[in-house]
This record gives C-alpha cells, structure tokens and sequence, in this order.
C-alpha cells in the first residue's frame, strides 16, 4: 500500500519578519543591549527564542519553551479569542494525541493520532496538505522540519523514518530501520520521541522496550551516523555498574523523549529512562548503579562520543526515571555567568547541571537513604542542597477529617513512605510516584524572569514485587497537580500553584516576552496564567483533553498561539478525545468548543459500573474475592486488585449494603471507606456487616489484610 499526499486549497498569505528583541539571557535583571538574532528557524544556536516561528517541539534547540513575542499581554489577554479551529483528521473523537506542533514561515506541521502528518495555514487554518501514513496507527510527539532541505520527517510504524517534501507533503524518502528485537543491528522502537534536527543531523530516540539507544542519522537519506546505547555493551563506559548481571537483567533504559543541543558546545544532551527487566521494581540481580539508566549523557553532536554523564536515582527500583527534556540557560550564579542544563524531574527535584562537564554550580550530595540489601539498594542518593520543589514522603491525614485534603495524602492501610524507601513483598505507599512529580511534560524557561516553569503532578504510587511492570498507582487516590515556577540561578521556588488536575503528562507550558504562561488541562481548558504568581487571567475550552505544549507564531504583524487538544489516557483514561487544533489572537470571534465531560480525578476501581440490584446476592459486597463473569464472587481468596466482588457497585440512595468475608477465606478482611471514613469494618472468615447509604456520592473502599483490592460504591441522588 502506497503512501498518499493531497493538497488542498489554501489562502496565500504574506509573511512579515518583524526583528526580534532578545531579551537578557539570564534574566536577573541583566538586561543585554537589544540585537537581532538569528531566525529562529535555522536552529544555529540553542536559545534563540521563538519568534515569527517556533519551529521545533521546544521551541529551540534548548528546550526553552519561550517567545520573545510581546503584542498579547496582560492587558489584552481578555480579548484573546479563537482565530479558526480545524479537525485535522474530520472529527475523531479516539485515539492517543500527544504531538505538538511546530511552526516554520506561518505553516503548522503537526503528527495526528492516527499518525498522519498535517500542514495547516497558520493564518487561516485551511489545510495545505496532508500525508496519510500506509503504515498504521503509532504514538507520536513532534516532527522535525529541516526549512535548510526542504523537508519535514516523522517516524512511521514499523521503524520508519519517513522524510516528507515541505512544500506538498510528498514522500521524499523513507528509512527502515531494524525491526526484529533478534537482530543484532536493532536499535529499539523508534516510535514516541519527538524528532530533533540541527545541521544535516537528525537525533533520534527510542522507547519503551529492553533495548533502547539514542543515535543519530544522517538529515539526507536517514543513514545511521552514530549510537549510544543506554545499556552499555561489554567493554564500554558504564557496562561493570550492572555488577555481573545476567544480559537479560540488563535492560531498558531508553532515551524516550528528545534531547537538548549546544551547537556552541557542539553537545546534544539525552535523558535515558528506567530499567525494564522483568519488573523494574526487582533489582536483586542487578546490582550496582546500573548506568546509564536514570541519567543525562552529553555526547559530541558529531562524532556520538561519550563526554560527561549524570546519574539522578542510582539503582532505581521505583520507575523514578527523570526523562523530561533538558532545559538549556544561561544563568547568573553567585554572580558568575553560567551555561547550565536543567534536568528533572519525577522525583520533583531541579538537578542544575553545567553544562559543559556535567558539575553542580549550586551543589548536589550523595545522602544515604534507607537500606535493603535483597534489593541491592544503593546507599546514597543524590539530593540538590536546596531540596525538592514538591513533597517527597506521604501524609498521614486522618480518616474523618477534610476531604480531599493534602494531596499527598495516604491511602488507608498501605505501608507509608517516602521517596527512596525500598519495597520487596509488601507495598510501600510514596509520593511523587512514578506517574507523578513533573514526569514528561516539557518545561519552559524565560530569560525575562529567569524562571523555569513545569506542570507537575500528585500520583502516588505502591511498590513491591507483587505489583505489575512499574507499580501500582492505588484506586481511589486523587490525581491532581500544579505549576511551579523555580529560580535556577539559586534553585529555589518561587511560587507554586495547586491546580484541579495533575499536569505531568505532555501539559508542556509556554512562556512569553509578556510575562504570560500558557498551558493545557485534561478538562479541554487552555488556561493563560501570570508569570509572576501563577494566578489565571483567560481561559477557553477547545474541546478535548489537551496533552501538548501550546506555541506562539507571528503573522502579518499578529502574535498567534496555537495549541493542539486531542487528548491521551495517561494519567486519566476517561480524558476527553478530539482532533481539534486550535489558532488565537486578540479579536478573535470563533466561540469555544462544548465542553466535554471532564476526566475522573479519583483513580479508578477495576471493571465496570454493576447494579447492587441485580446482583446474584443483591446489594452484596464479597472481600478478598475476584467477580466472576456472572458478577458472583471467585471460588479462592484473593488480594487482587480487584478482589472485591464487585469491584463496583452502583445502587439508590437509603440503599443497605452488606458486606461480607466469605467462609472459606482464611483471613480477616476489612472494608476500609476512604477518605470521609464512614465505614471501617473488620471481618473474620463468615462474618458481615451493613451499611445504608443516605447520602449521595462515590465511596471507596478497601482491604486491611491487603490494601490493593479497592471497591467502590456510587449511590444516585434519587
């Protein structure tokens, strides 16, 4: 099946380059005599500042997330409205969208959820052209447009690089790289990550497999120039810090999100994830420090080769993987200018690295931390002195008391700990958790304030070798989040603001010359908010859950943002879908979308919603029991996640409800309510109890001889 590119018609619009001001690198009131830099567009140095164009996923080759654009400001923010709105692939309403756009010369270019890549005009948002993929559905994040070539790539199912003629959206050509994990030249699933282009090069990560590297490959035809495994290889850097593991138990830490470049300092910066082995939550047979899983590796732009590395969490055992994008700055510290990267972060701390050898201008020490030696935990962890910029162990809030509460929390009956406590049988609750802290949004930095902004998120998680692949984010936890603002030239917060959902997956922020931030919220929301504390001054709801970064363009002397809000699962899986790329600028008319239903904030049970009437025993609750496929209890006790039968039950309000430890159960089972704690009944084997519903709502519920079985009953308001 042949690939398609159609045109379709569009308006021709004039651009005009107006010269941009770059504003003082560092910020901290060091304001540098205004020049004109170079377009943005030719992505000859790391932080030149969006402008007319905002040509990659980052804005620049440092990740900055910024725009020197000025005309949309404070004052005029409230007659931000919509300029146009284009359903890219005709409505659909399914599917993972976690692509950003890019915007070269007042086009947008941007990877549907279907894997198509479409041109759309800035200026009127008719469509140019677009390419439908012959290879099926993938998860994309970002193409790459080489303005210099003439081309725009993406990735295609099945390993492929595919090179795309800017002007049509034509095949120019297309890479296959190995696909078959057998084959020794496989260099792991080119699929998710963003790519990233500068001076004939593109830098191409891969994901979420055993086997991973970061390689780069020649802009021109998509020959492989050179690799860096995340895993080393027998003989190479980093390969005795797996201490004589198995190469089976050698595996993941792949580069699942894209780099930095310093073409000054002739370095690309990668950030390579967790180990996969097995469970990531087992490092019995691999220990050491296991590099370079859980680090950031500088290598030559050209040549690949090795020069400096930092490990963030030595011999991870929680999936605590800090593959954001790192952030390039220049900075002011202790009144010396400094070329920093800012790495981080899941576990919620800034790692303020120079960027030219990998040192710590502000300081970062090794702290021991709890101990267990099944695991092989390591004894230390690094910890910048200025500490964490969000809450590191859980709360202990008693039941009864306001509801939600602290964020982070405790599920009741879990194990509570903190951040690098080790697990083996048992769950050991934590915060930030490994889908929490600020995990893969993408950051931004101003050189206005000299502040860099991330989303995060409040996710806890529960570890041990009974959880699946990375651990169990508990039913019933509130995922919420925030925005925080930090000052790398000291690392210290400057402000931080609690937000309704967590904002750690792909709700990347953009900053602009105004002092404005932009982001997106699983609700379908954009949200404006004001650079100096965070508080909201526009919003409007473009129709889906929205899991990129906005951009900023300018066109006829008319500053646009562009956003696209198609949604994703991660960490909400009832987000609302779409395909709706949206255009702003003041004056505007195009009215918001409808609003969707919003996301469930509270992880869910498992199974689906079941009438306590309709039960084999009706309005029954059976604990430590898996519900069968005719909704009545499993024949053997159980500490399932779902070993409540049934897991949910949905029933009239002044309904009773009794709940019940089966007979031939061996333990004393409880149904824990959380977190306004109506209910906490204790039961041994043949033993029940009755609760009746007055009051409308959702109650969770679980299990004291084991907390991961989690029930929960709805009661209608009628």
């Amino acid at each position: 099946m042949k690939s398609r590119s159609y045109t379709l018609s569009a308006i021709a619009a004039a651009i005009i380059c107006l010269p941009v001001v770059l504003i003082g690198c560092g910020g901290n009131g060091d304001d540098k005599p205004a020049v004109t830099p170079p377009p943005t567009a030719d992505l000859n140095d790391c932080c030149t500042p969006g402008g007319k164009d905002f040509p990659k996923v980052g804005g620049n080759l440092g990740n900055q997330n910024y725009s020197a654009l000025s005309a949309l400001e404070k004052k005029n923010i409230a007659q931000l409205g919509g300029a146009w709105v284009n359903r890219v692939e005709g409505g659909l309403n399914t599917g993972t969208n976690q692509s950003t756009t890019v915007v070269v010369d007042g086009v947008i270019y941007l990877e549907t959820a279907l894997g198509n890549v479409v041109a759309v005009d800035g200026k009127t948002g008719v469509t140019k052209w677009k390419w439908e993929t012959p290879h099926g559905t993938i998860t994309r994040r970002g193409v790459a447009v080489a303005k210099d070539l003439g081309l725009v790539y993406t990735v295609a199912k099945g390993n492929r690089l595919v090179a795309l003629k800017i002007a049509t959206g034509e095949v120019a050509w297309t890479k296959e790289y190995p696909n078959d994990t057998a084959d020794a030249n496989y260099l792991g699933s080119v699929q998710k990550v963003a790519l990233v282009y500068h001076d004939k090069r593109l830098y191409i990560g891969t994901n979420d497999g055993n086997r991973g590297a970061a390689f780069t490959a020649d802009a021109t035809d998509g020959k492989v120039l050179n690799v860096f495994w995340g895993v080393p290889k027998p003989g190479t850097k980093g390969y005795d810090t797996w201490g004589g593991a198995a190469e089976a138990d050698r595996t993941g830490a792949t580069p699942w999100i894209h780099p930095a470049v310093d073409p000054e300092l002739k370095l690309v910066y990668w950030t390579f994830g967790n180990v996969r082995g097995g469970s990531s939550q087992d490092g019995s047979k691999r220990p050491g420090l296991n590099l370079f899983a859980n680090s950031i590796v500088a290598l030559d732009t050209v040549t690949g080769e090795y020069r400096w590395h930092f490990q963030s969490v030595h011999h991870d055992i929680w999936d605590m993987d800090n593959v954001m994008s790192p952030v390039l700055a220049d900075v002011k510290i202790d009144g010396v200018l400094r070329k920093i990267v800012i790495y981080g972060s899941k576990t919620g701390m800034y790692y303020i690295l120079d960027r030219k050898d990998g040192s710590a201008p502000l300081g970062i020490d090794e702290v021991p931390v709890k101990q267990d030696a099944r695991q092989a935990t390591w004894p230390t962890q690094p910890i910048p002195r200025q500490g964490a910029w969000t809450e590191t162990c859980v709360v202990d809030q008693q039941l009864g008391t306001a509801v939600p509460g602290d964020p982070n929390r405790a599920i009741p009956n879990y194990q509570k700990g903190c951040l690098f406590d080790p697990h083996w049988d048992i769950p050991i609750l934590s915060v930030p958790g490994h889908g929490g802290g600020a995990n893969w949004n993408h950051q931004s930095f101003s050189p206005k304030t000299g502040l860099v902004y991330t989303g995060y998120g409040y996710v806890g998680a529960a570890h041990s070798l009974t959880e699946a692949s990375n651990g169990l984010r508990p039913p019933g936890t509130y995922q919420t989040g925030g925005v925080v603002a930090v000052d790398p030239s000291t690392n210290r917060v400057r402000w931080k603001k609690a937000m309704p959902y967590s904002l750690a997956h792909g709700n990347g922020i953009l900053s602009t010359a105004s002092n404005l931030l932009f982001i997106g919220q699983p609700d379908g929301n954009l949200i404006a908010m004001d650079g100096d504390n965070g508080n909201e001054v526009w919003r409007f709801q473009t129709g889906a859950s929205i899991n990129a970064s906005p951009v900023s363009y300018e066109i006829d002397g008319e500053q646009y943002i562009a956003v696209f809000a198609g949604g994703s699962s991660i960490p909400y899986s009832d987000a609302p879908r779409g395909d709706f790329l949206w255009a702003f600028k003041v004056g505007g008319k195009v009215a918001p979308a409808a609003t969707p239903t919003p996301p469930l904030v509270r992880r869910p049970v498992s199974g689906s919603a079941v009438s306590g009437a309709s039960l084999p025993t009706p309005n029954t609750v059976y604990l430590g029991r898996v519900q069968t496929a005719t909704n009545a209890p499993g024949a053997q006790e159980s500490t399932a996640v779902n070993a409540m039968t049934p897991t949910f039950m949905t029933v009239p309000l002044n309904t009773t409800v009794t709940f019940k430890n089966p007979e031939g159960n061996a333990n004393e089972h409880c149904a824990t309510q959380f977190f306004e704690g109506v209910f906490n009944f204790r039961l041994k084997p043949g033993e029940s109890a009755n609760y009746k519903f007055t009051q409308p709502g959702e109650y969770f519920y679980n299990d004291c001889h084991s907390p991961r079985p989690t029930g929960k009953i709805v009661v209608a308001d009628k």
